[in-house]
Protein backbone atom coordinates (compact mmCIF):
# COMPACT_ATOMS: atom_id res chain seq x y z
CA UNK A 1 0.00 0.00 0.00
CA UNK A 2 1.17 3.12 -0.77
CA UNK A 3 1.95 6.30 1.24
CA UNK A 4 -1.02 8.01 -0.91
CA UNK A 5 -3.47 5.29 -0.54
CA UNK A 6 -2.88 5.35 3.73
CA UNK A 7 -3.31 9.29 3.22
CA UNK A 8 -7.46 8.38 1.45
CA UNK A 9 -7.87 5.82 3.79
CA UNK A 10 -7.43 8.28 6.95
CA UNK A 11 -8.98 10.73 5.26
CA UNK A 12 -12.87 8.29 4.69
CA UNK A 13 -11.78 6.99 8.21
CA UNK A 14 -11.68 9.86 9.39
CA UNK A 15 -15.02 11.03 7.67
CA UNK A 16 -16.60 8.16 9.05
CA UNK A 17 -15.94 8.66 12.22
CA UNK A 18 -16.86 12.70 12.29
CA UNK A 19 -13.39 13.66 12.81
CA UNK A 20 -12.12 16.53 11.17
CA UNK A 21 -9.00 17.11 12.46
CA UNK A 22 -7.68 13.99 11.23
CA UNK A 23 -9.71 14.66 8.16
CA UNK A 24 -7.41 18.31 8.16
CA UNK A 25 -4.34 16.53 8.31
CA UNK A 26 -4.85 14.84 4.91
CA UNK A 27 -4.87 17.84 3.16
CA UNK A 28 -2.00 20.28 2.01
CA UNK A 29 -2.66 23.61 3.25
CA UNK A 30 -3.70 25.29 -1.07
CA UNK A 31 -6.14 22.48 -1.13
CA UNK A 32 -8.33 22.73 -3.78
CA UNK A 33 -11.80 21.45 -3.97
CA UNK A 34 -14.52 20.56 -6.40
CA UNK A 35 -18.06 18.98 -6.80
CA UNK A 36 -21.03 20.07 -8.42
CA UNK A 37 -22.57 20.90 -5.37
CA UNK A 38 -19.90 23.80 -3.97
CA UNK A 39 -18.64 24.03 -7.11
CA UNK A 40 -14.32 25.21 -6.21
CA UNK A 41 -13.42 25.94 -2.69
CA UNK A 42 -9.90 26.37 -1.53
CA UNK A 43 -7.63 26.00 1.51
CA UNK A 44 -9.67 26.54 5.12
CA UNK A 45 -12.87 26.55 2.98
CA UNK A 46 -12.80 23.00 2.45
CA UNK A 47 -12.03 21.88 5.83
CA UNK A 48 -14.59 24.60 7.12
CA UNK A 49 -17.30 23.19 3.95
CA UNK A 50 -16.48 19.33 5.82
CA UNK A 51 -16.57 20.56 9.23
CA UNK A 52 -20.33 22.30 8.22
CA UNK A 53 -21.75 18.87 6.80
CA UNK A 54 -20.59 16.67 9.57
CA UNK A 55 -22.10 19.18 12.68
CA UNK A 56 -25.55 19.50 10.11
CA UNK A 57 -25.65 15.48 10.13
CA UNK A 58 -26.05 15.51 14.12
CA UNK A 59 -24.51 12.37 13.81
CA UNK A 60 -26.67 10.70 11.50
CA UNK A 61 -23.98 10.19 8.56
CA UNK A 62 -23.00 7.12 7.49
CA UNK A 63 -19.70 7.21 4.80
CA UNK A 64 -18.32 3.58 2.94
CA UNK A 65 -15.75 3.83 1.10
CA UNK A 66 -13.78 1.08 -1.60
CA UNK A 67 -11.18 1.36 -4.17
CA UNK A 68 -8.78 3.00 -2.96
CA UNK A 69 -6.04 3.53 -5.60
CA UNK A 70 -3.17 5.84 -5.66
CA UNK A 71 0.77 6.36 -6.94
CA UNK A 72 2.98 9.16 -5.83
CA UNK A 73 0.88 11.71 -7.74
CA UNK A 74 -2.60 10.40 -8.23
CA UNK A 75 -5.45 8.53 -6.29
CA UNK A 76 -8.93 7.93 -6.62
CA UNK A 77 -11.62 6.12 -4.71
CA UNK A 78 -15.40 5.59 -4.68
CA UNK A 79 -17.43 6.42 -1.54
CA UNK A 80 -21.04 6.57 -0.56
CA UNK A 81 -22.41 8.93 1.57
CA UNK A 82 -25.50 8.46 3.30
CA UNK A 83 -27.52 11.72 5.06
CA UNK A 84 -30.75 13.76 5.70
CA UNK A 85 -30.52 16.95 3.92
CA UNK A 86 -30.64 19.69 6.41
CA UNK A 87 -33.12 22.18 4.34
CA UNK A 88 -35.66 19.38 3.63
CA UNK A 89 -34.66 16.63 6.35
CA UNK A 90 -34.55 14.40 2.96
CA UNK A 91 -32.73 11.22 2.87
CA UNK A 92 -30.25 11.29 0.63
CA UNK A 93 -27.91 8.53 -0.46
CA UNK A 94 -24.64 10.01 -2.96
CA UNK A 95 -22.85 7.61 -4.93
CA UNK A 96 -19.26 9.33 -5.12
CA UNK A 97 -16.04 9.15 -7.39
CA UNK A 98 -13.75 11.05 -5.74
CA UNK A 99 -10.35 12.13 -7.37
CA UNK A 100 -6.65 13.32 -6.09
CA UNK A 101 -4.20 14.90 -6.76
CA UNK A 102 -1.27 14.55 -4.30
CA UNK A 103 1.87 16.81 -2.71
CA UNK A 104 3.87 16.51 -0.49
CA UNK A 105 2.39 13.72 0.71
CA UNK A 106 -0.92 15.61 1.24
CA UNK A 107 -3.95 16.04 -0.45
CA UNK A 108 -3.45 18.79 -2.73
CA UNK A 109 -6.45 18.72 -5.16
CA UNK A 110 -9.32 16.58 -4.47
CA UNK A 111 -12.87 16.68 -6.66
CA UNK A 112 -15.73 14.80 -6.22
CA UNK A 113 -17.80 13.45 -9.29
CA UNK A 114 -21.58 12.40 -8.63
CA UNK A 115 -24.94 13.13 -10.61
CA UNK A 116 -26.48 16.35 -9.57
CA UNK A 117 -29.79 15.53 -10.74
CA UNK A 118 -29.72 12.32 -8.71
CA UNK A 119 -28.27 14.65 -5.87
CA UNK A 120 -31.22 17.05 -6.17
CA UNK A 121 -34.24 14.75 -6.75
CA UNK A 122 -33.28 12.81 -2.97
CA UNK A 123 -32.36 16.25 -1.04
CA UNK A 124 -35.31 18.45 -2.50
CA UNK A 125 -38.42 16.21 -3.87
CA UNK A 126 -40.44 16.98 -7.24
CA UNK A 127 -38.88 20.55 -7.46
CA UNK A 128 -35.45 18.69 -7.64
CA UNK A 129 -36.72 16.22 -10.10
CA UNK A 130 -38.59 18.46 -12.07
CA UNK A 131 -35.40 21.14 -12.60
CA UNK A 132 -32.07 19.43 -10.93
CA UNK A 133 -31.20 18.98 -14.46
CA UNK A 134 -31.04 22.55 -15.26
CA UNK A 135 -28.01 24.95 -15.45
CA UNK A 136 -29.98 27.79 -13.57
CA UNK A 137 -31.08 24.93 -10.79
CA UNK A 138 -27.67 23.97 -10.64
CA UNK A 139 -26.52 27.48 -10.23
CA UNK A 140 -29.09 28.22 -7.44
CA UNK A 141 -28.02 25.08 -5.52
CA UNK A 142 -24.20 26.14 -5.74
CA UNK A 143 -25.19 29.90 -4.72
CA UNK A 144 -27.28 28.85 -1.66
CA UNK A 145 -24.13 26.13 -0.54
CA UNK A 146 -21.52 29.14 -1.02
CA UNK A 147 -23.95 31.44 0.89
CA UNK A 148 -24.11 28.33 3.64
CA UNK A 149 -20.68 28.11 3.96
CA UNK A 150 -19.97 31.91 4.49
CA UNK A 151 -22.33 31.62 7.31
CA UNK A 152 -20.76 28.92 8.69
CA UNK A 153 -17.61 30.37 8.70
CA UNK A 154 -18.70 33.87 10.07
CA UNK A 155 -20.03 32.20 12.24
CA UNK A 156 -17.00 30.04 13.59
CA UNK A 157 -14.95 32.96 13.67
CA UNK A 158 -17.29 34.99 15.99
CA UNK A 159 -16.91 32.60 19.07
Amino acid sequence: MTQNENTIIKFYTAFANADTVQMSECYHPNVQFRDPIFGLLKGNEVCQMWKMLIERSKGDLKIVFSDVKADNYLGSTRWIVTYKFSATNRRVVNTIQAHFHFKEGLIIKHTDDFDIWKWAKQALGLKGFLLGWTGFMQKKIQKQAHLSLEVFIKKGTNN
